[in-house]
């Protein structure tokens, strides 16, 4: 039985960059690293779980709150975006993160020089704002406006 959502993950081609975004302007808060390298042990125990052959990879498993989120680097095979997705087209479209203030917030990371699609919008009881991080992923920022709503975490 599903008892919750845990993480979702994302590949990059900059795990550096990735953290810049999701560590230093987002907070989230780093729990593990871990990697490999191409003909270890390690290697073939991730080609089992992935279905790639001889990996090398990083990455870092950061805090949000009540959930995680897993971000890996591949150097072998290199990463490279396949496309530039909509968030109509079919397959994960975005991660959404629970902010206090999603004004401010817009506020702060729109001066950091984060592009954002438009600035906060209230839909019911929440308030929400869409932006990209470094990889071109969407990113939705959600201020739960009621804290008696269903949505409200905990």
């Amino acid at each position: 039985m599903v008892r919750g959502i845990h993480h979702p993950s994302l590949t990059t081609s900059d795990l550096d960059g990735a953290l810049g975004f999701y560590r230093d302007l987002l907070g989230l808060v780093p729990v593990f690293e871990f990697g490999w390298e191409a003909g270890t042990e390690m290697s073939d125990t991730a080609a089992r779980i992935t279905g790639i052959p001889g990996s090398t990879a990083r990455a870092v498993v950061l805090k949000a709150g009540n959930a995680f989120l897993e971000i890996f680097e591949y150097a072998a095979p290199p990463s490279r975006r396949q496309d530039d997705r909509a968030m109509s087209n079919q397959g994960f479209s975005h991660v959404c993160f629970d902010v206090a203030d999603a004004h401010a917030e817009h506020a702060r990371l729109s001066e950091l020089g984060v592009l954002f699609v438009g600035p906060p919008v209230d839909v019911g009881p929440m308030r929400i704002a869409f932006c990209r991080d470094p990889d071109g992923n969407f990113v939705e920022l959600q201020q739960i406006t009621d804290p008696q709503s269903a949505l409200a975490l905990g």
